[in-house]
C-alpha cells in the first residue's frame, strides 16, 4: 500500500484505527519530521487551530493526547507507548492546556499529571456553576466525551423520580451526596461491606463493588436513542439492541435498580443536564417490547416532569440549588479525591475491582499476549476509576449568604448612567467587551451615521458604588434625557460613571466626527438596506468590526485604532446583509457566519492572531476562503447565529424559513413554528444558548423557542404587546433580555417562556442590547443617539427579584 508522507510542521492528517467514543484516532507511528499514513484520511487539522493540549490515559496507560481545537471541538489520538507520546509533543504547538488554568503554555505543561493541574479556587468563591466545575474536574482527570471507556461522569443528585411536584428547597428530594450509589441503602451498604470483609483471595484485592459507576456499555445505555451511539450500542450487542427489559426505559426505574440491583451502582453523565433529545425515540428505532407487554419508545420521565425539556431545566436547576453546593463536594472525595482508594475508600464503602485504578497493573510488563490482551479488555469494558486529583478533603464550596450578604439588602435602582452622544444619531449596534483582562475594556457603539465610539469601561465599578441612582440626579421612573443628568459627549471623565465617552467623539464639531470613527470613509452602505445591529460583529478585544452591506456584495474588517479597512472580503453575489460570530475566549480565532440577498450564508474562519479572515490554509497573507457555503433558503437572509462548540448555524431569511446546518455545510433541518408557518411572517432575530436550545423572533412581534432537534418549546408563540427590535441571551442561557419600540428592556426566562421583569422605560425605543461580561449590567442603545445603563445581576436573580417577578409592569 502506498503511503503518503504529510509535513508534521504544517498539519495532522488522521486515519482512523478504531472509534473508541464520537472521535477516537491513532496518528501511527512518528519518524522525525514526517508521518506515514494509509491513503484513506479521516480528516486534516492546522496546527494553528490547536488551543490546548492534554495528556490523556488509554486503557490507564498514559500513552494518549487530546487536543483542543479553536473550533471548540477536541480530537484523541492513542499511541504504542509514552515516547511516542512526547515525541509527538515535541513536534506540536506550544499551547500547553491553554489560558484557563494559570499555567504556561509550555510542551511541559502538556504533559503535567492531573494533580499539577488541579485547582479548586473558582469552584469555593462560587465563580463558576457546579456544571462547569464537575466538567473541569473531569477534564483534568482524563475524562473525556472522545472516549467511551472514561466517559465524563456527573452524580445521581435527586432521590425523588414518582411525586407530581419538585421542591428544589425540600432536603428529602436530594440523594446524599456523602455516600457512594451502592452505599445509600443500608441493607446494600451492609451486603458490600461483608463482601469485602469476607474476601478471601491471594491474588485479587479486596473490592466492594465488582462493576463500575462508569463503564462505555452505561454510556451507551444511557444515549442509545441517539446517534452515533445507537451504532455503537447495537455494535456491542451483535448489530441488534439489548434485551427490551434492560434498556433505559424510564428514571425511576433506573433510580429504583441504583438502590437495589447490587450489579447496578452506575451514576450519571453530563447530558442528563443538557440533552432532552436522548430522552426521546425520535429516530423511531424498534426498541421491543418489555416483559410486561409494554413497548418501549420515549424514556418515562417523574411525573413532575412535564417533557424532556422541562426534566433538564429542572434537573440542571437542582444540580446548582445550594442543597447540592453544600455537600457536592463530598462526591467529588469520593470520585476524584481522597476517599477514591486507600483507607478512607474502605471506610467509605467505595473499593472497586482492582484493575478499575491505574497504577495497579503495568499492561507493558507482560509478555503473555494473551493475558495481556484479556487485562486490556477488561479495562476497556468494565470501567475506569479516574485519576485521583487529590489526597486531603475538598473543601465546601461558601454559601452565598457567605460570599455576598449583601445581595440579601435591596438592590441598587434598576438605572445606572445614562450617556448622550452629542450627535444625536440613533445607536444601531452594541457590544460590551467588558472583560477585566483586557488591556482596554470597552463598551463599543455605532450609531446610524456609521460613527462609531470606544467608549471606556471601568471594570472597577460595581453596584455598591451605585447604591442608588440619586447620586446622579436619577430616580427608577419612567427616564427621559430632558429630565434627567445625563453623561454626555463633552464629559470625558466622571469618577462615579462606569462609562466614559470615547475621547474622540468629545471634543471637535459633533456634525463632522474624527474621521478614525467614520465607518463610511470609502463606500456608503447600500441604500436598500436599513442599519440594523446584525450588519455589525466586533472581536473580542474591540480591534476589529466586521461591516457588510457595501455595494460591491463584500463585508469588511476595520481596525478600531484608525478606522482603516484592514480586509475586504468577498463570497456572495450580492449585498452582504448581516453577520454573526461564534462564541470565542479572548485569544481564540472564531467563525463568521455572512448572509446576503443572494440567499446564501457562508462560514469563513478568522484568524484572531493574523487579524484576519483566513484562507485555506490559515496562514499570513493568503486569499480568505470560505469554510462553508450554506444553501437552501429562498430569500434574504435576515439573521444568523453560528456555534464553533456545537457545529451549528442557524440562519432565518425574510420568507420565514428557519434552516439548521453544521459548520461542515451539511443541513440538518427545517425548523417552523406551527401557529405561523402559513404567514411567511419574517424571521428578525436568531437568539442561542450554550444548551442548543434557541429564540426566534418574527417580525419583530412573536417569540418562539426551539431545541436544537427543532422541537417547539413555547406554545403558542409569545406575542409581544410591543415591537421587538433587540435581544440578547444571559450567558448561561436561561434568560431573553429584549428591547422594544417603546423604549422598555424586559427580561423572560428562556423555558418555560414567561416574563419576569421590566426595566423602567426610556423616551426612545431600544435599537440595540448588550449584556456585560459579569452578566451585571445591561446596555441599551437608544434611537434618541444614548446608551442607557441598567443594573442586574442574572447570576443572583432568585435571590434579588424574588420579590419582582410577580410585577408585570410591560
Amino acid at each position: 500500500m502506498k503511503y503518503n508522507q504529510i509535513n508534521f510542521d504544517k498539519a495532522i492528517g488522521i486515519k482512523v484505527k478504531q472509534w473508541r467514543g464520537r472521535q477516537m484516532m491513532d496518528l501511527g507511528n512518528s519518524c522525525g519530521q514526517n508521518l506515514a499514513f494509509c491513503d484513506i484520511l479521516h480528516g486534516r487539522w492546522n496546527f494553528l487551530e490547536i488551543r490546548a493540549i492534554f495528556l490523556r490515559r488509554y486503557a490507564l496507560q498514559y500513552v494518549a493526547l487530546e487536543l483542543f481545537l479553536a473550533s471548540r471541538t477536541a480530537i484523541f489520538f492513542a499511541f504504542a507507548d509514552q515516547q511516542e507520546v512526547k515525541k509527538v509533543v515535541d513536534h506540536l504547538p506550544r499551547v500547553g492546556v491553554g489560558v484557563k488554568y494559570g499555567l504556561p503554555q509550555s510542551r511541559k505543561a502538556s504533559l503535567m499529571s492531573p494533580r499539577q493541574l488541579f485547582k479548586h479556587s473558582d469552584m469555593q468563591r462560587r465563580e463558576i456553576s457546579n456544571f462547569d466545575y464537575l466538567m473541569f474536574l473531569n477534564t483534568i482527570a482524563g475524562r473525556t466525551y472522545n472516549d467511551l471507556n472514561q466517559y465524563p461522569t456527573f452524580p445521581w443528585i435527586l432521590s425523588n423520580y414518582t411525586s407530581e411536584n419538585l421542591d428544589l428547597s425540600e432536603a428529602s428530594n436530594f440523594r446524599d451526596l456523602s455516600k457512594p450509589i451502592g452505599a445509600l441503602s443500608e441493607s446494600r451498604k451492609k451486603y458490600f461491606q461483608d463482601r469485602f470483609n469476607n474476601w478471601d483471595d491471594p491474588e485479587v484485592p479486596a473490592f466492594h463493588y465488582g462493576t463500575h459507576y462508569s463503564t462505555q456499555a452505561f454510556t451507551l445505555n444511557w444515549l442509545f436513542r441517539i446517534e452515533p451511539f445507537a451504532t455503537f450500542f447495537s455494535s456491542l450487542q451483535s448489530g441488534k439492541f439489548d434485551h427490551s427489559d434492560r434498556l433505559f426505559h424510564s428514571l425511576a426505574e433506573t433510580w429504583d435498580h441504583c438502590q437495589k440491583d447490587t450489579h447496578d451502582v452506575k451514576e450519571l453523565i453530563p447530558e442528563l443536564f443538557y440533552l432532552p433529545e436522548m430522552f426521546y425515540n425520535d429516530n423511531e428505532f424498534d426498541l421491543g417490547q418489555r416483559e410486561d407487554k409494554s413497548r418501549v419508545g420515549d424514556v418515562i420521565l417523574p411525573p413532575w416532569a412535564k417533557s424532556p425539556e422541562h426534566f433538564v431545566m429542572l434537573h440542571r436547576q437542582a444540580l446548582e440549588s445550594d442543597l447540592v453546593s453544600c455537600q457536592l463536594n463530598q462526591w467529588i472525595d469520593l470520585i476524584f479525591g481522597y476517599k477514591q482508594k486507600g483507607p478512607e475508600a474502605v471506610r467509605a464503602t467505595n473499593v472497586f475491582y482492582y484493575l478499575t485504578y491505574e497504577g495497579t497493573i503495568n499492561l507493558n510488563s507482560i509478555e503473555n499476549k494473551a493475558l495481556k490482551e484479556g487485562i486490556e479488555q477488561q479495562i476497556l469494558h468494565f470501567g475506569q476509576t479516574p485519576v485521583q486529583l487529590l489526597t486531603e478533603p475538598h473543601p465546601p464550596r461558601h454559601s452565598i449568604m457567605t460570599m455576598s450578604p449583601l445581595m440579601f439588602q435591596p438592590c441598587a435602582d434598576d438605572l445606572c448612567m445614562l450617556m448622550k452622544f452629542i450627535s444625536n444619531s440613533p445607536i444601531c449596534h452594541v457590544t460590551a467587551n467588558t472583560y477585566p483582562q483586557l488591556p482596554e475594556p470597552t463598551v463599543l457603539t455605532i450609531t446610524q451615521n456609521l460613527i462609531f465610539a470606544k467608549n471606556k469601561w471601568n471594570p472597577s465599578f460595581n453596584q455598591s458604588q451605585n447604591q442608588s441612582s440619586q447620586n446622579l440626579g436619577y430616580t427608577p421612573s419612567s427616564l427621559t434625557s430632558s429630565e434627567k443628568k445625563v453623561s454626555t459627549a463633552n464629559d470625558t471623565s466622571h469618577p462615579d460613571l462606569p462609562l466614559t465617552v470615547d475621547p474622540l467623539l468629545a471634543i471637535g464639531n459633533p456634525s463632522q466626527p474624527p474621521q478614525r470613527r467614520n465607518l463610511g470613509m470609502a463606500d456608503a452602505f447600500d441604500q436598500r438596506l436599513n442599519i440594523l445591529s446584525s450588519n455589525f460583529v466586533c472581536s473580542v478585544d474591540s480591534s476589529i468590526i466586521f461591516a457588510c452591506g457595501y455595494p460591491d456584495y463584500s463585508f469588511r474588517l476595520i481596525e478600531t485604532e484608525n478606522a482603516t479597512v484592514r480586509q475586504v472580503v468577498y463570497g456572495h453575489g450580492d449585498i452582504v446583509t448581516c453577520l454573526a460570530r461564534s462564541e470565542t475566549s479572548l485569544f481564540s480565532d472564531c467563525y463568521i457566519a455572512s448572509g446576503s440577498l443572494d440567499c446564501t450564508v457562508v462560514l469563513w474562519h478568522y484568524n484572531n492572531a493574523n487579524q484576519a479572515i483566513a484562507g485555506e490554509y490559515n496562514i499570513a497573507g493568503e486569499a480568505p476562503s470560505p469554510r462553508s457555503i450554506l444553501t437552501g433558503h429562498d430569500a434574504e437572509i435576515a439573521a444568523i447565529v453560528v456555534s464553533a462548540e456545537h457545529g451549528l448555524v442557524i440562519s432565518g431569511s425574510r420568507d420565514g424559513t428557519v434552516l439548521m446546518h453544521t459548520t461542515q455545510g451539511d443541513l440538518l433541518r427545517h425548523i417552523q413554528c406551527d401557529e405561523l408557518v402559513t404567514e411567511h411572517r419574517p424571521v428578525t432575530n436568531l437568539l442561542l444558548n450554550r444548551d442548543c436550545n434557541f429564540a426566534v423572533v418574527y417580525d419583530n412581534e412573536y417569540l418562539a423557542t426551539f431545541t436544537t432537534s427543532g422541537k417547539q418549546m413555547n406554545r403558542p408563540p409569545h406575542k409581544s404587546p410591543e415591537k421587538i427590535l433587540c435581544g440578547v441571551l444571559s450567558r448561561d442561557g436561561e434568560y431573553i433580555v429584549i428591547g422594544t419600540a417603546n423604549g422598555r428592556i424586559s427580561v423572560l426566562r428562556l423555558f418555560p417562556l414567561q416574563l419576569l421583569y421590566t426595566f423602567p422605560q426610556t423616551d426612545s425605543p431600544t435599537r440595540c442590547i448588550a449584556v456585560s461580561s459579569n452578566q451585571r449590567f445591561i446596555f441599551g442603545g437608544l434611537e434618541s443617539g444614548a446608551v442607557v445603563v441598567f443594573n442586574v445581576d442574572f447570576n443572583k436573580w432568585h435571590y434579588e427579584y424574588k420579590q419582582r417577578y410577580t410585577r408585570d409592569r410591560y
